[in-house]
């Protein structure tokens, strides 16, 4: 084991190797529900379907011709014949790849309805799903239904399907004539049919072991990349340039390793595959070869017979293809029939690999569609009643002897009860999993208790409607999400019909209206990534301004200062003044100007209320509360700054 192998295990720690298969076998549930997709678009369906079927009779049709003309009109030596036949030969061609044309552009129309049509579904849905089902759900599985799940359904509808149609009708006319021109040499074709079939299902088994091991060495080097770009300044800080590059080297050379057998087996795959086509054309080459110069042989007694023979086939100007000459004795081939039989055997055998190819992809696309419907199909933990009660709220918040669990047997809330009137402000301490998120989860209608009840204005919030109940509800998250685009439309998610007026009237209203002064393009300054153009403090006056702007009746604050400096966040203090003004307000926050004005200190201890008042009652009391106030203000985490009001720092709870 290398030095770096510890560091490269270290790298892709967080990959998930993903267990799920690529493939599975045909499921006919899944194909009749995934053509009940294609039910909208009828029309274009059966026309592509219309397509199908001349598309797999003009390809045969077409080595016909070719035979017919050699068959007749050369062997006759009929100028006259050979002219018309090239003529009938280039206006069916240009049919053919008219209708090309429109079978590949309606199956491509037709597959992008579809994938259209299952994207928005599958986006609704993640849409409507809880917060609980987030909470056990990756998000790369999720993306992945929406990105790779879904491009292997295209696939299964753009193309498995009507290309496999093409090639099964193709090969069925093609053994018609081949059994019309010599079903002796047929036979041979029978026979050798299934060794091609096996070469190319035990190849491409193998091809898609050696894709998939590339595809997840590839996922492995990406996400090692992107893991390296994040964290680019830790890697810096602890100079990790050179381990990190030489963990990354391997990975490289592992997923080069994976591309070179991928193209091994092709470089055998392909040459053993054409050496049995070359084979097997030899045999045929010798068996009617044989049957050809045999047919000859028994003529050669004739004698004067031949030229009245000639002269007698002369007249027969619509020979049909296949049909036995005078000349030709019962049992043999003439050189126009082996010609024709060569052309349809190929037309017989290109097939075979289309197919191979074809029920691969099917495969993927039955493991894709399994997944992508599982998810469609997942009924969500909990959704409002159908006779869900849209409410204007006041404001009044209770718990009452509320028990909530994430994880069914292990609750992190016990018996918790309060009670929070119109317009007050409850601050919830307490350590890391001591409960205040899932306080406000709840609050929230994030989640349901499992116990007792969570009433708003007295209402039961499990017989609220959730989106009237959201859209009177402002949310100011940690994080401090911005979405991409500009400021104007982060801010305008709390309200869309607000005008650029509005949304400046919003940022004088938190004081902040010089912000927009400062930023180059004002309203329309692009915030990038997550924000990343922006300082903290600006991005923090966004999110504030995005939730003054909803007008909501509660309002959540989870730990929204708690990343910027106490200098950044004393210029908010204005601002969260004007915020939490006549709303009723959950603050999870470790800035005592904040917990000093609250109605209703919360402290929390795994799961339960230890201590509950407002912040000189609990100071009184000389507690855990004021326990922590007092170690953190001899440690220098209280400062102030004229009256005690404009304090900037405090409680640490986080």
């Amino acid at each position: 084991m290398t030095a770096a192998q510890p560091l490269e295990r270290s790298l892709t720690r967080h990959i998930d190797r993903d267990a799920e298969p690529r493939q599975r076998p045909l499921d006919f549930r899944l194909i009749a529900r995934l053509a009940a997709h294609t039910r909208p678009y009828a029309g274009l369906r059966n026309r592509l379907l219309v397509t199908v079927l001349l598309r797999a009779i003009q390809l045969p049709a077409l080595t016909w011709v070719v035979a017919a003309v050699i068959n007749g009109p050369v062997e006759r030596r009929d100028p006259t014949g050979v002219t018309w036949g090239a003529a009938a030969f280039a206006v069916l061609a240009v049919c053919t790849q008219w209708v090309m044309h429109f079978r590949q552009r309606w199956a491509l129309e037709l597959g992008e309805a579809v994938v259209n049509d299952l994207r928005n579904e599958l986006f609704a849905k993640l849409q409507r799903m809880p917060m609980s089902w987030y909470h056990g759900t990756k998000v790369g599985r999720v993306i992945s239904r929406m990105t790779s799940d879904i491009e292997d359904l295209r696939s299964g509808v753009q193309e498995v399907l009507f290309v496999t149609l093409v090639q099964l009708g193709q090969m069925l006319l093609a053994a018609a004539a081949m059994i019309w021109f010599d079903w002796t040499l047929f036979l041979i074709v029978l026979g050798l049919a299934p060794v091609i079939w096996v070469v190319n299902r035990a190849f491409h088994r193998r091809l898609s072991q050696a894709l998939r091991a590339m595809r997840e060495s590839f996922s492995r080097v990406t996400a090692t990349l992107a893991e390296a770009v994040v964290g680019i300044r830790v890697t810096q800080a602890f100079a990790r340039q050179a381990e990190n590059s030489r963990a990354f080297a391997e990975l490289a050379a592992d997923h080069s390793r994976y591309n070179t057998a991928v193209l091994r087996t092709h470089g055998l795959f392909l040459p053993l595959l054409e050496l049995n086509s070359q084979v097997f054309l030899a045999i045929l080459l010798f068996v009617g070869g044989w049957r050809v110069l045999a047919a000859h042989e028994v003529e050669r007694p004739l004698g004067a017979e031949a030229a009245a023979v000639a002269a007698e086939s002369a007249d027969q100007a619509n020979r049909t293809p296949g049909a036995e000459s005078q000349a030709t004795p019962r049992g043999g081939t003439s050189v126009g029939d082996l010609i024709g039989f060569f052309f349809m055997a190929g037309l017989f055998f290109s097939p075979i690999s289309v197919i191979g190819n074809q029920f691969n992809q099917a495969m993927t696309a039955m493991a894709g569609a399994e997944r992508l419907f599982a998810l469609l199909d997942a009924e969500p933990e909990w959704s409002d009643p159908p006779d869900a009660r849209e409410v204007d709220l006041q404001g009044r918040v209770e718990f009452r002897d509320v028990t909530f669990a994430y994880i069914p047997g292990r609750p992190v809330l016990h018996d918790i009860q309060f009670t929070v009137e119109p317009g007050q402000t409850v601050a919830l301490v307490g350590h890391t999993g001591s409960g205040k998120t899932s306080i406000i989860n709840l609050a929230a209608k994030f989640y349901l208790p499992g116990q007792g009840q969570v009433l708003l204005d007295g209402i039961d919030s499990r017989e609220i409607e959730s989106g009237r109940l959201h859209r009177q509800m402002g949310v100011v998250l940690q994080q401090n999400y911005l979405f991409s685009g500009d400021i104007a439309s982060n801010v305008r998610m709390g309200k869309p019909d607000a005008d650029d007026q509005e949304i400046a009237d919003v940022f004088e209203r938190l004081g902040s209206g010089a912000l927009l002064e400062q930023l180059p393009q004002g309203l329309r300054t692009q915030v990038g990534e997550r924000g990343g153009s922006l300082s903290l403090g600006q991005r923090q006056l966004v999110c504030f301004a995005r939730a003054l702007i909803a007008d909501p009746r509660i309002l959540i604050l989870d730990e929204a200062t708690s990343s910027i400096d106490s200098a950044t966040e004393a210029r908010l203090q204005e601002a969260l003044r004007v915020l939490l003004a006549g709303r009723t307000s959950f603050v999870v926050a470790h800035r005592l100007s904040t917990i000093r004005h609250a109605d209703l200190v919360l402290v929390l201890d795994h799961g339960r209320i230890i201590e509950r008042g407002r912040h000189a009652e609990l100071m009184e009391r000389g507690g855990v509360y004021a326990a922590q106030y007092r170690r953190f203000a001899a440690a220098g985490g209280v400062r102030r700054s004229g009256d005690d009001a404009a304090s900037t720092s405090g409680v640490q709870n986080s």
